[in-house]
């Protein structure tokens, strides 16, 4: 048996001590300036959180119909100017982030991100941002009419190009609802943890799904919405995403106390955006819940956009890419795919449409880390960016993308990993 040598144990727990006391204080630090950068943020009205210069190019909120969006043009990264870096014969693709309670700018608050590795790629980027009130009134609709003005205003800007839509989960619905009405102005559509069969998951492990069946239906949204006289808070909607992981709130917490060295200034760039609320008009949030979550209407063809109009996902001639991962809990890959057999009643049916339609999957990554992990910005998305030429020859039907990165480096060059798209059926 050991001897406790008591100068050695007085000594570790003095450093113990000091340890934990230093930490403490760096925690606690660390969430005043979290609350100073979110109050900073609100003063100069929540303007979105990129890592790149812009201009604003339209602004929906002057459109005849007014809409809370606005068309922003990337133009230039840190001082570097991009006119020398764009590739001319590639068409220009245009990001759009999710309105979900959160405010817009996560597709490219770092460098590594979808914009950035867009933009290394050679493509001129556009970003759809968004206000953080909504004009009196809006509608889903009137979003669309706006989303449809900015794909068009980027189609005459390179020639009649016809743009490739990055679409981050709610945004990927949209995207959808605009191919599904435009066909042929949009080019390949990107939708990244996009859900659109609201119903699918899998038992014991995706209960959102089915929280509206417990919750008796739209009536909270719309006492929501009277509470806040005719606007819907976004941060409820934050509030439905933790409640699915409750434990990862602590964890957060637990992660930064352990890694103060590291961890500091990635959890105050993240908290900037997480804590960023924005509304939604009563007609667009109610439009949202009764026609997806509560109806599943939209892979059914009974989601109505105007007047004698309803969104009918055949019509949608656009290939589609579909970014899902098994570690995601909001969108899991049921919900991402399970409309396509919905839609199309085998493979020769979705053949004999002209449509081409290919999923990637990721093993393990979040929701968030399909669109804002470093990591899978550098390999996924760029091997998304750089397959489209071959994506758009592909003939018809439905196709599993594989990557082959034998090294496991993100950052690997051009050819030192393979892209192949493999048939799949839709049974």
């Amino acid at each position: 048996m050991s001897v406790v040598d008591p100068a050695r144990l007085l000594q570790d727990l003095f450093a113990y001590t000091q340890d934990s006391g230093e930490r403490t204080i760096l925690f606690w630090d660390t969430l005043r300036q979290r609350a100073d950068n979110m109050l900073a943020h609100e003063r100069a009205g929540k303007p979105p959180l990129l890592d790149f210069d812009y201009e604003v190019l339209l602004d929906a909120r002057r459109f005849e119909r007014p809409a809370n969006y606005a068309l922003l043009r990337v133009t230039r990264v840190g001082d570097d100017c991009l006119e020398d870096c764009l590739d001319a014969a590639k068409p220009p693709v245009v990001i759009l982030d999710p309105r979900a309670g959160h405010g817009p700018g996560i597709g490219g608050f770092k460098q590594d991100s979808e914009i950035g590795v867009t933009l290394h790629q050679g493509h001129p980027v556009y970003f759809v941002t968004f206000y953080p009130e909504p004009a009196t009134g809006q509608t889903l609709a009137d979003v669309l009419h706006a989303l449809r003005q900015f794909v068009q205003e980027v189609s005459r800007r390179h020639s009649g190009a016809a743009p490739v839509l990055y679409g981050n989960c709610q945004a990927g619905w949209a995207v959808t609802l605009l191919a599904a009405d435009c066909a042929g102005l949009a080019g390949p559509a990107v939708l990244n943890g996009t859900p659109l069969s609201y119903w699918a998951g899998e038992t014991g492990i995706n209960p959102m799904r089915i929280a509206a069946g417990f919750e008796g239906g739209a009536w909270l949204t719309h006492l929501l919405a009277d509470l806040g006289d005719g606007r819907f808070d976004g941060a409820f909607l934050v509030q439905n995403f933790e409640g699915l992981k409750p434990e990862a709130v602590w964890d957060k917490y637990a992660n930064l106390y352990t890694h103060l060295d590291t961890e500091r200034e990635r959890f105050l760039a993240f908290e900037r955006w997480w804590g960023g609320y924005y509304f939604l008009s009563r007609e667009e949030i109610l439009a949202i819940v009764e026609n997806f979550f509560v109806g599943n209407r939209l892979e059914q063809g009974r989601v109505q956009i105007c007047e004698g109009c309803h969104a009918d996902l055949r019509r949608i001639r656009n290939p589609l890419v579909i970014f899902a991962s098994y570690g995601d809990n909001i969108t899991p890959p049921h919900q991402a795919l399970g409309w396509i057999p919905a839609v199309y009643k085998d493979t020769d049916d979705l053949k004999a449409a002209g449509q081409r339609i290919v999923y990637l999957i990721n093993r393990h990554v979040g929701h968030l880390g399909i669109f804002v992990s470093a990591k899978v910005a550098r390999l996924e998305h760029r091997a998304i960016l750089e397959s489209l030429p071959r994506i758009e020859t592909l003939p018809p039907g439905l196709y599993e993308m594989k990557i082959d990165n034998p090294s496991g480096d993100p950052d690997c060059r051009e050819g030192a990993y393979q892209v192949r798209f493999e048939a799949r059926e839709v049974s």
